[in-house]
């Protein structure tokens, strides 16, 4: 595989900011998250948001399919849902002495997963299971879930109760996790301003077909990355699991994550080549929430945010070169 040119990386970036100014009409003033949410989507991961209610997590995966001319769903989670709501069920039609399939919500471009952490572990596995292999199998037919596919789910930060904490494992399989947060008082201005407007994602015009994020996928990853930023991505990854503060560190899953995504940034800046920058911007959205505190540590007031600070300040990064 070729390693992407300076005029494709320019191509990329002019793209990138395009769907980001698309997405941004619908959800004003968060741009940083949705170059976030893009570059989860572009590096082929998936995003957990953990929001309070009403701060645009519906708008943001509905102005993210509106983008790409793609399919949204979503998923209200609850205590009864089953594994076969998310992912569809196999009918015998007697008219025709066949089974049929009923493809479930969980076969769209982008997915909704609201309150992800209130259904059973059982439910949740099923929609894990697809994220991470990109099909499903029911009655022992698989089925694609085709490209792109993202999932965006949410974990509300109130109300734990009655609700199934993401084990690590399962949280380890999200490329990225951010917030969106309350717009600022600028932005909550221009949406009161447009109230009347239910759903600013639905006046969106398509950016790119599905088929060109699948490419725009394809070309990120032939972005190059340095012997010396693996090694650098490696020494990080490794700090986090040496680290004091910490009982469980970053996997090679997520230190592999890291390089996915830092390809697909360097590109949305129009570089064809990785820098240390881009490592240390990604690190707590890539890496925070697949960091387990040492219980000692997190009593006494650490964060996993503060770990990742504290690794990157030790860790000295490669030299910069100009290009690959």
């Amino acid at each position: 595989m070729s390693t992407m040119t300076s005029e494709q990386a320019t191509w990329f970036a002019q793209t990138f900011d395009r769907l980001v100014d698309n997405v941004g009409q619908a959800v004003l003033g968060k741009r940083e998250t949705i170059r976030l949410a893009l570059t989860g989507m572009l590096a082929e991961g998936h995003l957990l948001l953990e929001d309070a209610p009403g701060t645009g997590k519906t708008s943001l995966a509905r102005a993210l399919a509106a983008s790409v001319q793609g399919t949204n769903s979503r998923i209200q989670f609850t205590p009864d849902l089953l594994p076969s709501d998310v992912t569809g069920v196999t009918i015998y039609d007697q008219k025709t002495g066949t089974f049929d399939f009923h493809k479930g919500p969980v076969f769209a471009s982008i997915v909704l997963a609201d309150e992800i952490n209130r259904a059973s572990p059982k439910t949740q596995s099923a929609l894990l299971e697809v994220m991470e292999e990109g099909h499903i199998t029911v009655d022992g037919v698989q089925h694609s879930a085709g490209r792109p596919f993202m999932v965006i789910a949410t974990q509300n930060p109130i109300e734990q109760a009655g609700t199934y904490r993401l084990p690590e494992a399962q949280l380890d399989r999200f490329l990225v996790k951010t917030s969106l947060g309350y717009p600022d008082h600028a932005a909550t201005v221009q949406i009161l301003e447009g109230s009347a407007v239910r759903d600013r994602s639905a006046a969106l015009h398509p950016v790119v077909t599905t088929q060109a994020v699948a490419e725009m996928a394809d070309l990120a990853a032939t972005v190059h990355v340095d012997g010396g930023l693996l090694d650098y991505v490696a020494r990080l990854a490794a700090a986090t699991r040496d680290s004091s503060t910490t009982r469980v560190g970053v996997s090679v899953r997520g230190a592999i994550a890291m390089i996915r995504c830092a390809k697909v940034l360097a590109a949305g800046h129009g570089r064809h080549y990785v820098i240390p920058d881009d490592v240390k911007q990604l690190a707590r959205p890539v890496w925070a929430h697949r960091i387990v505190l040492d219980a000692e540590a997190e009593f006494g007031g650490a964060t996993a945010d503060e770990a990742i600070d504290d690794v990157l300040a030790v860790v000295v990064p490669p030299q910069q070169r100009a290009s690959a």
